[in-house]
């Protein structure tokens, strides 16, 4: 039997700009189907948490502008399970809402945030990690994060350095550090000491709720206007006044680095957040040269590391002697980028964004 007051908040509205052209404003990663399994990354996520939480205590927390989506792809989802913002301003206001809104329809719960479009293979050892948390902030004022064993040194991912044993499998956290360079990601690697930051979360309402007052102040007197609001008729009005004035902060700047009581558990549970065209090369079927296709034919003739993606099934793509690239093709976007430059797509976006006044963003 699940613990009724065991809730999960599913993240879900960025845009994957970094997944971009394929990633759209109008169509996020999340929405996509990278796999070919007739499951997007926001229903795999929302599957791979049934074993572990009631299906009415999912919420998931979007953009208003995808609401329409959430429910075509997840229709079992009553309207009072979707929360959506009025505005983008990143992950703090995403987690203070949902706390603020489970806490005001159970007081005792325990809530596990995750984003919407991470891939996790390993969910047997998910399970088993999420049921250990779970344990661990019911009975501890504690802000738990998992961290994932790091495999190679990852400029991508933020890092956790671990500190004592708190309980089994759970250890203080030391420090946060965001996205380091190459030559530092080699010494955390080294180290042993320093774990990839999964970005999921767990605590209870009441942990986060009091560690937002501590913390980020600012943001918590926003949601504490709305007391006896939430849950109720009255909350979307009161979201739609005052979420827009929120700070725009990660959840991680706000709490996790400020806050005394963060502890991490340490998994291997096949992670990845598939934020980058690389993850999703690193993670699907390769053909005999070592490349990967996407929706499309290709003939490539001396041309070994590529990821191929294109939005149209009849299209041919052709090339010779290209090795180690990126080809995304979307309706009326072609990207053609050396995969070890990708982490630039997010400034490219930015640029074509200014040139052409957002029309292909």
């Amino acid at each position: 039997m699940i613990d009724p007051h065991r809730y999960c908040v599913i993240m879900c509205g960025g845009i994957g700009s970094r997944f971009w052209p394929y990633s759209r404003t109008g169509m996020p990663k999340q929405f996509i189907d990278f796999f070919g399994t007739g499951r997007t990354l926001l229903q795999m996520s929302y599957d791979r948490i049934l074993p572990l939480v009631n299906p009415e205590n999912v919420i998931v927390v979007t953009n208003a502008d995808y609401a329409p989506l959430i429910k075509e792809q997840l229709p079992e989802l009553a309207d009072s399970q979707i929360l959506a913002e009025p505005a983008r301003r990143n992950t703090a206001p995403c987690v203070a809402w949902a706390a603020y809104h489970i806490a005001a329809i159970d007081p005792e719960a325990s809530m596990i945030v995750t984003p919407s479009d991470h891939l996790i293979t390993r969910e047997s050892i998910f399970e088993q990690c999420v049921k250990k948390g779970f344990d661990f902030v019911e009975h501890n004022d504690a802000l738990l994060t998992l961290g994932i064993t790091p495999s190679r040194p990852e400029t991508g991912y933020g890092y956790i350095q671990i500190g004592p044993m708190a309980a089994d499998g759970i250890l203080k956290v030391k420090t946060f550090t965001e996205k380091p360079d190459a030559e530092l990601a080699r010494v955390f690697l080294d180290t042993g000491e320093f774990f990839w930051n999964s970005g999921i979360f767990m605590w209870s309402a009441r942990s986060i709720i009091s560690a937002l007052h501590t913390c980020a102040p600012d943001l918590a007197s926003v949601f504490d206007k709305g007391s006896g609001l939430f849950a109720t008729d009255k909350e979307t009005e009161f979201i739609d006044r005052e979420f827009p004035g929120c700070p725009g902060i990660s959840v991680d700047y706000a709490v996790m680095e400020k806050a005394a009581n963060v502890f991490v558990e340490c998994a291997s549970f096949g992670w990845s957040d598939l934020g980058t065209w690389s993850a999703l090369y690193d993670h699907s079927p390769k053909n005999n040269h070592a490349n990967v296709t996407q929706r499309c034919n290709v003939l490539a003739y001396g041309s070994t590391g590529n990821i191929f993606a294109v939005n149209n099934p009849d299209k041919l793509i052709v090339v010779k002697n290209l090795n180690d690239y990126i080809v995304a093709d979307s309706d009326d976007v072609l990207l053609v980028c050396p995969k070890s430059d990708e982490q630039e797509i997010k400034q490219i976006v930015n640029d074509v964004k200014i040139s052409f006044d957002g029309k292909y963003i």
